[in-house]
Protein backbone atom coordinates (compact mmCIF):
# COMPACT_ATOMS: atom_id res chain seq x y z
CA UNK A 1 0.00 0.00 0.00
CA UNK A 2 1.19 3.56 -0.85
CA UNK A 3 1.55 6.24 1.04
CA UNK A 4 -1.23 8.03 0.06
CA UNK A 5 -3.49 5.19 -1.18
CA UNK A 6 -7.27 5.50 -0.34
CA UNK A 7 -8.51 4.61 3.53
CA UNK A 8 -11.87 3.32 3.30
CA UNK A 9 -14.58 4.26 5.66
CA UNK A 10 -15.22 0.62 5.58
CA UNK A 11 -14.26 -2.68 4.20
CA UNK A 12 -16.50 -5.21 3.55
CA UNK A 13 -14.46 -7.13 1.26
CA UNK A 14 -11.29 -8.32 3.35
CA UNK A 15 -13.38 -10.01 6.08
CA UNK A 16 -15.35 -11.95 2.49
CA UNK A 17 -12.03 -13.15 1.29
CA UNK A 18 -10.97 -14.74 4.52
CA UNK A 19 -13.87 -16.33 4.35
CA UNK A 20 -14.62 -16.70 1.36
CA UNK A 21 -14.26 -21.07 1.27
CA UNK A 22 -16.98 -21.48 4.24
CA UNK A 23 -19.13 -18.82 3.07
CA UNK A 24 -18.79 -20.44 -0.94
CA UNK A 25 -19.85 -24.02 0.64
CA UNK A 26 -22.67 -23.24 2.56
CA UNK A 27 -24.26 -21.55 -0.51
CA UNK A 28 -24.00 -24.63 -2.05
CA UNK A 29 -25.39 -26.45 0.33
CA UNK A 30 -28.40 -24.49 0.41
CA UNK A 31 -28.30 -25.11 -3.56
CA UNK A 32 -28.20 -28.44 -2.89
CA UNK A 33 -31.17 -28.63 -0.40
CA UNK A 34 -33.51 -26.08 -2.02
CA UNK A 35 -33.58 -24.75 1.72
CA UNK A 36 -34.16 -21.21 1.07
CA UNK A 37 -36.56 -19.97 3.61
CA UNK A 38 -36.54 -21.31 7.34
CA UNK A 39 -35.15 -24.92 8.01
CA UNK A 40 -32.32 -25.60 9.79
CA UNK A 41 -29.54 -22.90 8.76
CA UNK A 42 -32.08 -20.24 10.09
CA UNK A 43 -32.94 -22.21 13.37
CA UNK A 44 -28.94 -23.19 14.08
CA UNK A 45 -28.36 -19.20 13.53
CA UNK A 46 -31.27 -18.03 16.18
CA UNK A 47 -30.12 -20.74 18.47
CA UNK A 48 -26.24 -19.64 18.66
CA UNK A 49 -27.34 -15.85 18.56
CA UNK A 50 -29.93 -15.94 21.31
CA UNK A 51 -26.94 -17.83 22.80
CA UNK A 52 -24.56 -15.03 22.01
CA UNK A 53 -26.83 -12.90 23.91
CA UNK A 54 -27.51 -14.65 27.05
CA UNK A 55 -31.18 -14.23 25.84
CA UNK A 56 -33.74 -16.95 25.85
CA UNK A 57 -35.17 -16.74 22.47
CA UNK A 58 -34.11 -15.30 19.17
CA UNK A 59 -36.27 -15.18 16.24
CA UNK A 60 -35.04 -14.16 12.55
CA UNK A 61 -36.38 -11.62 10.37
CA UNK A 62 -35.83 -9.94 6.79
CA UNK A 63 -34.20 -6.79 8.55
CA UNK A 64 -33.69 -4.63 11.21
CA UNK A 65 -36.55 -2.53 10.94
CA UNK A 66 -38.77 -5.67 10.56
CA UNK A 67 -37.21 -6.63 14.05
CA UNK A 68 -37.88 -3.64 15.69
CA UNK A 69 -41.52 -3.53 13.89
CA UNK A 70 -42.56 -6.88 15.10
CA UNK A 71 -41.04 -6.68 18.74
CA UNK A 72 -42.73 -3.71 19.34
CA UNK A 73 -46.42 -5.11 17.93
CA UNK A 74 -45.47 -8.90 19.54
CA UNK A 75 -44.82 -7.02 23.05
CA UNK A 76 -48.18 -5.25 23.18
CA UNK A 77 -47.48 -1.48 21.53
CA UNK A 78 -50.97 -1.03 19.60
CA UNK A 79 -52.04 1.44 16.92
CA UNK A 80 -52.67 5.17 18.38
CA UNK A 81 -50.19 4.88 21.29
CA UNK A 82 -47.38 6.68 21.88
CA UNK A 83 -43.59 5.54 22.43
CA UNK A 84 -40.89 7.82 23.45
CA UNK A 85 -37.20 7.45 21.65
CA UNK A 86 -34.55 9.62 20.51
CA UNK A 87 -34.33 11.74 17.80
CA UNK A 88 -30.21 10.96 17.59
CA UNK A 89 -30.55 7.72 15.65
CA UNK A 90 -31.32 6.30 11.89
CA UNK A 91 -35.04 6.54 10.47
CA UNK A 92 -35.68 3.32 11.17
CA UNK A 93 -35.99 3.75 14.75
CA UNK A 94 -39.50 5.88 13.98
CA UNK A 95 -40.55 3.91 10.93
CA UNK A 96 -40.80 1.00 13.15
CA UNK A 97 -43.05 2.95 15.64
CA UNK A 98 -45.24 4.39 13.53
CA UNK A 99 -45.61 1.46 11.12
CA UNK A 100 -47.17 -0.59 13.78
CA UNK A 101 -49.49 2.39 14.00
CA UNK A 102 -47.89 4.32 17.22
CA UNK A 103 -46.75 7.80 17.44
CA UNK A 104 -42.98 8.87 18.24
CA UNK A 105 -42.34 10.70 21.07
CA UNK A 106 -38.41 12.48 21.49
CA UNK A 107 -36.74 12.81 24.60
CA UNK A 108 -32.98 14.29 24.13
CA UNK A 109 -29.60 12.20 24.24
CA UNK A 110 -26.79 13.05 26.50
CA UNK A 111 -23.45 14.37 25.60
CA UNK A 112 -20.94 12.21 26.02
CA UNK A 113 -22.57 9.03 24.52
CA UNK A 114 -25.12 10.44 22.36
CA UNK A 115 -27.81 8.13 24.13
CA UNK A 116 -30.80 8.72 25.85
CA UNK A 117 -30.90 11.19 28.31
CA UNK A 118 -32.09 9.75 31.04
CA UNK A 119 -33.09 12.41 33.55
CA UNK A 120 -34.74 14.41 30.22
CA UNK A 121 -37.15 10.63 30.00
CA UNK A 122 -37.21 11.22 33.55
CA UNK A 123 -38.80 14.84 33.68
CA UNK A 124 -40.84 13.61 30.18
CA UNK A 125 -42.89 10.84 32.26
CA UNK A 126 -42.94 12.91 35.38
CA UNK A 127 -43.97 16.38 33.99
CA UNK A 128 -45.45 15.89 30.33
CA UNK A 129 -47.43 13.04 30.59
CA UNK A 130 -50.38 12.36 33.37
CA UNK A 131 -52.22 9.22 34.63
CA UNK A 132 -55.78 8.69 32.92
CA UNK A 133 -58.01 8.11 36.06
CA UNK A 134 -60.12 5.94 33.78
CA UNK A 135 -57.67 2.72 32.74
CA UNK A 136 -54.04 4.56 35.17
CA UNK A 137 -52.09 3.99 32.13
CA UNK A 138 -49.88 7.22 31.32
CA UNK A 139 -50.92 9.71 28.66
CA UNK A 140 -48.76 12.02 26.48
CA UNK A 141 -49.94 16.27 27.31
CA UNK A 142 -48.90 16.76 23.88
CA UNK A 143 -50.75 14.39 22.06
CA UNK A 144 -53.29 12.57 24.61
CA UNK A 145 -52.05 9.62 23.63
CA UNK A 146 -51.69 6.78 25.73
CA UNK A 147 -47.79 5.80 25.97
CA UNK A 148 -46.73 2.18 26.52
CA UNK A 149 -43.42 1.88 25.45
CA UNK A 150 -39.96 3.07 25.29
CA UNK A 151 -37.19 2.51 22.81
CA UNK A 152 -33.45 3.03 24.19
CA UNK A 153 -30.84 2.89 21.23
CA UNK A 154 -27.65 1.42 21.68
CA UNK A 155 -25.73 3.98 19.17
CA UNK A 156 -22.50 3.38 17.64
CA UNK A 157 -22.24 0.59 19.84
CA UNK A 158 -22.82 2.00 22.98
CA UNK A 159 -25.12 0.91 25.22
CA UNK A 160 -27.77 3.71 26.71
CA UNK A 161 -28.07 3.35 30.70
CA UNK A 162 -30.66 0.87 31.31
CA UNK A 163 -30.75 0.29 34.66
CA UNK A 164 -32.65 3.57 34.94
CA UNK A 165 -34.65 3.37 32.47
CA UNK A 166 -35.43 -0.33 33.38
CA UNK A 167 -37.02 1.13 36.69
CA UNK A 168 -38.84 4.20 35.14
CA UNK A 169 -40.71 1.60 32.73
CA UNK A 170 -41.65 -0.55 35.80
CA UNK A 171 -43.18 2.83 38.01
CA UNK A 172 -44.76 3.98 35.00
CA UNK A 173 -45.76 -0.07 33.40
CA UNK A 174 -44.24 0.86 29.82
CA UNK A 175 -42.65 -1.96 27.75
CA UNK A 176 -38.72 -1.58 26.98
CA UNK A 177 -37.35 -2.91 23.22
CA UNK A 178 -33.98 -2.26 22.89
CA UNK A 179 -32.91 -0.97 19.53
CA UNK A 180 -29.66 -2.62 19.54
CA UNK A 181 -28.91 -2.55 15.76
CA UNK A 182 -25.38 -1.38 16.03
CA UNK A 183 -24.74 -3.27 19.01
CA UNK A 184 -23.89 -6.72 18.62
CA UNK A 185 -22.09 -8.05 21.63
CA UNK A 186 -21.88 -4.83 23.42
CA UNK A 187 -22.48 -5.19 27.33
CA UNK A 188 -23.88 -3.11 30.52
CA UNK A 189 -23.29 -3.30 33.67
CA UNK A 190 -26.13 -3.80 35.69
CA UNK A 191 -26.12 -2.63 39.54
CA UNK A 192 -29.79 -4.15 39.70
CA UNK A 193 -28.22 -7.57 38.67
CA UNK A 194 -24.74 -6.86 39.81
CA UNK A 195 -23.19 -8.59 36.76
CA UNK A 196 -22.76 -7.28 32.99
CA UNK A 197 -25.46 -7.96 30.60
CA UNK A 198 -25.68 -8.21 26.87
CA UNK A 199 -27.19 -5.45 24.41
CA UNK A 200 -30.53 -7.10 23.42
CA UNK A 201 -31.12 -9.50 26.70
CA UNK A 202 -32.07 -6.26 29.00
CA UNK A 203 -35.58 -4.88 27.97
CA UNK A 204 -38.93 -7.33 27.01
CA UNK A 205 -37.26 -7.25 23.59
CA UNK A 206 -34.48 -6.16 21.08
CA UNK A 207 -33.88 -5.64 17.70
CA UNK A 208 -30.64 -6.22 15.80
CA UNK A 209 -29.76 -5.21 11.95
CA UNK A 210 -27.42 -7.60 10.25
CA UNK A 211 -27.01 -5.00 7.15
CA UNK A 212 -23.65 -6.00 5.80
CA UNK A 213 -22.02 -2.76 7.49
CA UNK A 214 -22.74 -4.06 10.71
CA UNK A 215 -20.35 -5.74 13.42
CA UNK A 216 -22.05 -8.45 12.21
CA UNK A 217 -23.14 -8.61 8.58
CA UNK A 218 -25.13 -10.73 6.22
CA UNK A 219 -24.64 -10.67 2.55
CA UNK A 220 -27.56 -8.77 2.19
CA UNK A 221 -30.48 -7.91 4.42
CA UNK A 222 -31.23 -9.88 7.40
CA UNK A 223 -32.45 -9.12 11.25
CA UNK A 224 -33.24 -10.79 14.61
CA UNK A 225 -35.41 -10.02 17.58
CA UNK A 226 -33.62 -11.73 21.00
CA UNK A 227 -36.58 -12.12 24.02
CA UNK A 228 -36.37 -13.94 27.00
CA UNK A 229 -40.52 -13.79 27.09
CA UNK A 230 -41.81 -16.79 25.35
CA UNK A 231 -44.85 -15.58 24.19
CA UNK A 232 -43.06 -12.65 22.38
CA UNK A 233 -40.98 -14.65 20.72
CA UNK A 234 -43.82 -16.72 20.03
CA UNK A 235 -45.86 -13.47 18.42
CA UNK A 236 -43.15 -12.60 16.80
CA UNK A 237 -42.58 -16.20 14.56
CA UNK A 238 -46.14 -15.71 13.76
CA UNK A 239 -46.12 -11.99 12.59
CA UNK A 240 -43.13 -12.38 10.16
CA UNK A 241 -44.79 -15.24 8.44
CA UNK A 242 -48.24 -13.67 7.50
CA UNK A 243 -49.55 -14.52 11.07
CA UNK A 244 -49.41 -17.93 10.26
CA UNK A 245 -49.69 -20.58 13.32
CA UNK A 246 -49.23 -22.98 11.24
CA UNK A 247 -49.38 -23.12 7.55
CA UNK A 248 -52.61 -21.71 5.90
CA UNK A 249 -53.69 -20.85 9.50
CA UNK A 250 -53.92 -17.14 10.12
CA UNK A 251 -54.30 -16.04 13.61
CA UNK A 252 -53.50 -12.52 12.78
CA UNK A 253 -52.31 -10.57 10.21
CA UNK A 254 -48.28 -10.46 9.46
CA UNK A 255 -46.24 -9.40 7.52
CA UNK A 256 -43.75 -11.45 4.91
CA UNK A 257 -40.70 -10.57 6.84
CA UNK A 258 -38.72 -14.34 7.03
CA UNK A 259 -35.26 -14.68 7.36
CA UNK A 260 -33.42 -16.25 4.06
CA UNK A 261 -31.77 -19.55 4.91
CA UNK A 262 -28.28 -18.70 2.91
CA UNK A 263 -28.39 -15.06 4.88
CA UNK A 264 -28.67 -17.23 7.96
CA UNK A 265 -25.63 -19.47 6.43
CA UNK A 266 -23.40 -16.82 5.94
CA UNK A 267 -24.20 -15.18 9.81
CA UNK A 268 -23.51 -18.89 11.77
CA UNK A 269 -20.11 -18.70 10.29
CA UNK A 270 -19.52 -14.97 10.73
CA UNK A 271 -20.88 -15.02 14.08
CA UNK A 272 -17.87 -17.64 14.97
CA UNK A 273 -15.46 -14.59 14.77
CA UNK A 274 -17.93 -11.71 16.03
CA UNK A 275 -16.32 -11.37 19.78
CA UNK A 276 -12.74 -11.68 17.84
CA UNK A 277 -13.93 -8.67 15.59
CA UNK A 278 -15.22 -6.81 18.52
CA UNK A 279 -12.29 -7.28 20.54
CA UNK A 280 -10.29 -5.46 17.33
CA UNK A 281 -12.62 -2.49 17.19
CA UNK A 282 -11.95 -1.73 20.38
CA UNK A 283 -8.05 -2.00 20.08
CA UNK A 284 -8.82 0.22 17.12
CA UNK A 285 -10.85 2.55 19.18
CA UNK A 286 -8.10 2.59 22.14
CA UNK A 287 -5.22 3.20 19.35
CA UNK A 288 -7.26 6.66 18.30
CA UNK A 289 -8.24 7.77 21.43
CA UNK A 290 -4.30 7.45 22.96
CA UNK A 291 -2.64 8.43 19.52
CA UNK A 292 -4.83 11.80 19.44
CA UNK A 293 -5.26 12.66 23.43
CA UNK A 294 -2.83 15.32 23.39
CA UNK A 295 -5.14 16.84 21.18
CA UNK A 296 -6.77 19.55 23.46
CA UNK A 297 -9.11 22.15 21.34
CA UNK A 298 -11.63 21.70 18.89
CA UNK A 299 -12.04 18.11 18.70
CA UNK A 300 -13.97 15.46 21.37
CA UNK A 301 -13.24 11.76 21.49
CA UNK A 302 -15.77 9.47 22.31
CA UNK A 303 -15.87 8.37 26.25
CA UNK A 304 -17.08 4.74 27.36
CA UNK A 305 -19.01 5.10 30.28
CA UNK A 306 -17.41 2.74 33.69
CA UNK A 307 -20.98 0.89 32.98
CA UNK A 308 -20.20 0.15 28.86
CA UNK A 309 -18.37 -2.22 26.93
CA UNK A 310 -18.66 -0.88 23.39
CA UNK A 311 -18.89 -2.49 20.17
CA UNK A 312 -17.28 0.59 18.45
CA UNK A 313 -19.51 -0.07 14.95
CA UNK A 314 -18.82 3.69 14.72
CA UNK A 315 -15.62 5.61 15.90
CA UNK A 316 -17.50 9.29 15.89
CA UNK A 317 -15.70 12.30 17.12
CA UNK A 318 -16.95 15.86 17.11
CA UNK A 319 -15.59 18.92 15.69
CA UNK A 320 -16.53 22.43 15.11
CA UNK A 321 -15.87 22.99 11.13
CA UNK A 322 -17.10 19.55 10.30
CA UNK A 323 -17.74 19.87 6.81
CA UNK A 324 -14.19 21.83 5.95
CA UNK A 325 -12.67 19.30 8.46
CA UNK A 326 -13.88 16.31 6.28
CA UNK A 327 -12.49 17.88 2.75
CA UNK A 328 -9.76 18.28 4.20
CA UNK A 329 -9.31 14.49 4.99
CA UNK A 330 -10.97 13.75 1.69
CA UNK A 331 -7.90 15.54 0.23
CA UNK A 332 -5.49 13.14 1.54
CA UNK A 333 -7.80 9.84 0.79
CA UNK A 334 -9.37 9.59 3.99
CA UNK A 335 -13.21 8.48 4.01
CA UNK A 336 -14.96 9.37 6.74
CA UNK A 337 -19.02 9.67 7.17
CA UNK A 338 -21.89 11.19 9.35
CA UNK A 339 -24.01 9.44 11.73
CA UNK A 340 -26.59 12.06 11.01
CA UNK A 341 -26.56 14.93 9.51
CA UNK A 342 -30.78 15.87 10.19
CA UNK A 343 -31.84 15.03 13.83
CA UNK A 344 -34.97 12.80 13.14
CA UNK A 345 -37.61 15.43 14.41
CA UNK A 346 -36.39 18.19 11.77
CA UNK A 347 -36.61 15.51 8.94
CA UNK A 348 -39.31 16.57 6.49
CA UNK A 349 -40.84 12.69 6.85
CA UNK A 350 -41.79 14.30 10.72
CA UNK A 351 -43.21 17.49 10.21
CA UNK A 352 -46.29 16.24 11.22
CA UNK A 353 -45.02 15.99 14.70
CA UNK A 354 -44.92 19.86 15.30
CA UNK A 355 -41.26 19.94 16.35
CA UNK A 356 -39.02 23.14 15.56
CA UNK A 357 -35.32 23.90 15.76
CA UNK A 358 -34.10 24.16 19.82
CA UNK A 359 -36.44 21.55 20.69
CA UNK A 360 -33.37 18.71 21.05
CA UNK A 361 -30.53 21.24 21.25
CA UNK A 362 -27.75 18.22 22.17
CA UNK A 363 -28.91 16.36 19.22
CA UNK A 364 -29.05 19.40 17.01
CA UNK A 365 -25.70 20.42 18.28
CA UNK A 366 -24.08 16.54 17.74
CA UNK A 367 -25.85 16.88 14.38
CA UNK A 368 -23.71 19.85 13.05
CA UNK A 369 -20.18 18.22 14.67
CA UNK A 370 -19.90 14.76 14.55
CA UNK A 371 -18.16 12.67 12.06
CA UNK A 372 -17.12 9.27 11.99
CA UNK A 373 -13.59 7.89 11.13
CA UNK A 374 -12.86 4.73 9.27
CA UNK A 375 -13.29 1.78 11.65
CA UNK A 376 -13.29 -1.77 11.24
CA UNK A 377 -11.09 -5.34 12.40
CA UNK A 378 -9.22 -5.08 9.11
CA UNK A 379 -7.93 -1.15 9.53
CA UNK A 380 -4.30 -1.84 9.93
CA UNK A 381 -2.02 0.02 12.33
CA UNK A 382 -0.52 1.79 9.40
CA UNK A 383 -3.57 3.52 8.55
CA UNK A 384 -4.83 4.14 11.71
CA UNK A 385 -1.49 6.18 11.77
CA UNK A 386 -2.00 8.12 9.08
CA UNK A 387 -5.46 9.02 9.35
CA UNK A 388 -4.15 10.37 13.24
CA UNK A 389 -1.33 12.27 11.38
CA UNK A 390 -3.63 14.06 9.36
CA UNK A 391 -6.51 14.70 12.13
CA UNK A 392 -3.47 16.19 14.20
CA UNK A 393 -2.36 18.27 11.12
CA UNK A 394 -5.93 19.81 10.57
CA UNK A 395 -6.99 20.73 13.86
CA UNK A 396 -3.42 21.66 14.67
CA UNK A 397 -3.76 24.25 11.37
CA UNK A 398 -7.11 25.56 12.22
CA UNK A 399 -6.12 25.87 16.15
CA UNK A 400 -3.30 28.51 14.69
CA UNK A 401 -5.57 30.11 12.29
CA UNK A 402 -8.06 30.97 15.29
CA UNK A 403 -5.06 32.05 17.60
CA UNK A 404 -3.97 34.58 14.48
CA UNK A 405 -7.07 36.13 13.91
CA UNK A 406 -7.42 39.62 14.85
CA UNK A 407 -10.06 40.08 18.41
CA UNK A 408 -13.04 41.82 17.98
CA UNK A 409 -13.57 45.43 18.75
CA UNK A 410 -16.24 46.83 19.85
CA UNK A 411 -17.06 50.96 20.35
Amino acid sequence: MTNDAKIPFLDLAAPHAELEAELVAAFREALKTAGFIGGPMVQGLETEFAAFCDARFCVGVGSGTDALRFALSAAGVRPGDSVVTVPNTFIATTEAISQVGAHPEFVDVEETTSTMDVEKLRTFLKTQCEQDPATGRLLSKRTGRTVTAIVPVHLYGHPADMDPIMELAERYHLIVVEDACQAHGAEYFSVRHNHWMKAGSIGQAAAFSFYPGKNLGACGEAGAITTNDEEIARKCRMIRDHGQAKKYYHDVEGYNGRLDAIQAAFLRIKLKHLQKWNDQRRGRAEFYGNTLSQIREGVLFPVAAPWAKAVYHLYVIRVEDRDGFMAKLAAENIATGIHYPIPLHLQKAYDYLGHKEGDFPVTERLAREIVSLPMYPTLTEAQQRRVCDKVRQILSEEAASKSCRPALVTT
